[in-house]
């Protein structure tokens, strides 16, 4: 398969080093290859280091590039970008190596070929061309889209086991599994790679410049997974990119693994870029945590799996307390800042949740279809009801009852205010008003969520990330690791740093969840419309120039799905056995009625 194998650089002085100028690939001509001649004499370069290096202002199509890696890239960014193409639109958005300015480096056996518990394994490393697609479910004339490149051990390592100096530090908010990420690393770097020097940074990324660095050994994390939090402390803030490679410099680490969310990533990211700025053999892996499930690309977080099923206590508590009074209405606020993907997943496992409220899904209070009439409705109806509120849900709405000046937390999150407490108010105020007698009970169980031990299935989850972060450091790559369609994958920083991952509220999930609770979707048409090209334009830069390429059947079809989603969300909580309108129908329609 012809393919160009391409790096945008930070400054044109590299392309006078001798690696290249800008290159148009003939992809079909297997012959032509964009790759330089070696000197003789020379050892070849390594793949990642034989990519074509072009200048970004002599190369005409950058647009196309950074719409086939999803993304609108900041200037610094694109310097940092591999991306190789392939044929029928294959693009392969590949991670940082070390033999990307640093080269001829030797290289040495995986230890794992004579690792007694491999031996019966059928592969022991993964193909060096493996990759995992971002778009699994595609058209019969899609082009193939954007990959990442698999995790996994390699045949070669860039790091003796003797030689490794690894660090590992927490980041951010509590969340289950961070000690069984940490014991995975430990013991996995101990038992697979022979690796005795393992430390801990203590309390964030201020452990690197304010803190003694903590010796970790398997036997001192041997039972840690079963403990809630962090046993390395964790903090907000204190990220000072300069001091944090001065201590990776002076203390002569060559590994440095970073567990924390989206801002975690960032700092991340920062730090790979001064390392390699040094010149620095230091491969940096990120492992994205986050109790939201807000990382984009990846299926999901650590962590989530638990808060989920935590969340399931609070939300029968709820249920408890509302069905055994008259007019009972239980409340639960649960995580969520920009995400309501625990809300969802809670409400969607709980079966007793009457209505589930959203930061992706607008609400209003009064009038016709407002969330009091649905309350006093449902009152009406059963006696009872439960609600479910994710934390960022309806602050625009509190902001114009509660004037409040803009703060933030350490971490530059904006500080929330209590969606929880003002809805209780206003609940009151409205059966006050109505002269109607109710009972309403508010529980907030987002710290003993976040505090709690990771369950079994993340437990397993938090095993293999680590043990794909191990692989990925020790084959000199610096990443965020994560799943992608079920498989693990190794991620370029500034995919899972420049957006949020968020709940699709015209996907048929949001529709299964109105089905459930029969709540109105309290949405206008404008705000219908707003979410759907709020997709289209997500879509587009995903799939770049090549949506122009599909047969105008396929773009037809992809629209008629999206208008029967979307048509479900709204009549479903409204008409009893409703149903999309047909494809033709939906085709030479503009605009939704609501019933």
């Amino acid at each position: 398969m012809a393919s160009s194998h391409i790096i945008l650089p930070k400054e044109e002085e590299e392309a006078e080093a001798g690696l290249g100028v800008a290159v148009e690939a003939d992809h079909d001509s297997p012959a032509q290859r964009p790759f330089q001649e070696h000197a003789p004499g020379k050892a070849a370069l390594p793949f990642s280091a034989t990519c074509v290096r072009i200048s970004r202002d002599s190369y005409p199509n950058l647009r196309a590039l950074r719409n086939a890696s999803a993304l609108d890239l900041h200037d610094d960014d694109a310097a940092f970008v591999k991306l190789e193409e392939g044929d029928y639109g294959y693009v392969l958005d590949d991670v940082p190596h070390l033999t990307d300015y640093l080269h001829d480096l030797p290289t040495f056996p995986n230890p794992l070929q004579d690792h007694p518990a491999y031996s019966t394994v059928k592969q022991y490393f993964v193909n060096a061309d493996d990759t995992v697609p971002e778009k699994v479910v595609v058209h019969k004339n899609s082009p193939r889209g954007v990959h990442f490149r698999r995790a996994g051990p390699r045949q070669r390592v860039y790091f003796e086991s003797e030689e490794v100096k690894a660090c590992i530090v927490t980041c951010g908010g509590l969340c289950p599994g961070l000690n069984t990420v940490i014991r995975e690393l430990v013991c996995g770097l101990s038992h697979m790679y022979n690796v005795n020097n393992v430390f801990g940074i203590q309390n964030g990324y201020k452990g690197f410049y304010s803190s003694n660095y903590l010796p970790m050994a398997p036997k001192n994390v041997n039972d840690i997974h079963k403990r809630g939090g962090t046993v390395l402390g964790t903090s907000r803030g204190g990220h000072d990119t300069k001091k944090i490679v001065d201590n990776i410099q002076d203390r002569g680490i060559n590994q440095v693994y970073i567990i924390g969310g989206d801002g975690t990533q960032k700092g991340a990211y920062e730090i790979y870029k001064e390392i390699r700025r040094r010149g620095l053999q230091v491969a940096v892996a990120g492992i994205p945590k986050t109790i939201d499930n807000d990382i984009a690309v990846i299926d999901k977080s650590f962590g989530f799996d638990t808060a989920v099923e935590e969340a399931q206590r609070a939300i029968n508590a709820a249920h408890v307390e509302a069905s055994s009074a008259e007019n009972g209405i239980g409340l639960v606020k649960l995580m969520g800042r920009y995400s309501g993907f625990i809300a969802m997943y809670a409400t969607l496992a709980s079966r007793d949740v009457d209505c589930c409220l959203i930061p992706e899904s607008p609400f209003y209070l009064e009038g016709e279809g407002g969330l009091l009439e649905y309350i006093d409705r449902r009152l009406k109806e059963n006696n009872h009801m439960v609600i479910v509120v994710a934390e960022g849900a309806g602050q625009d709405l509190i902001a114009q009852s509660i004037p409040a000046a803009d703060q933030q937390d350490a971490s530059g999150n904006k500080l929330l205010l209590d969606v929880g407490l003002w809805l209780t108010h206003k609940i009151k105020d409205y059966c006050k008003s109505k002269k109607m007698e109710m009972t309403i009970k508010y529980i907030d169980p987002t710290y003993m969520i976040r505090a709690i031990p990771s369950n079994a299935s993340d437990n397993v989850y938090c095993t293999l990330l680590a043990h794909s972060a191990i692989h990925g450091a020790m084959a000199g790559y610096s990443f965020t690791v994560g799943m992608v369609n079920g498989r693990h994958a190794y991620i370029p920083f500034h995919r899972v740093t420049s957006t949020r991952n968020k709940v699709r509220i015209t996907d048929r999930m949001w529709a299964r969840l109105l089905s459930s609770t029969n709540q109105p979707s309290f949405l206008s048409k404008e705000d219908i419309d707003a979410a759907r090209e709020a997709d289209k334009a997500a879509n587009n830069r995903k799939n770049g120039e090549n949506a122009r390429k599909q047969p105008a059947s396929v773009l037809a079809n992809d629209l008629c799905d999206l208008k029967a989603t979307c048509w479900m969300a709204v009549c479903s909580s409204y008409v009893p056995d409703c149903r999309p309108p047909s494809a033709a129908t939906v085709s030479g329609s503009s605009s939704f009625a609501r019933t």
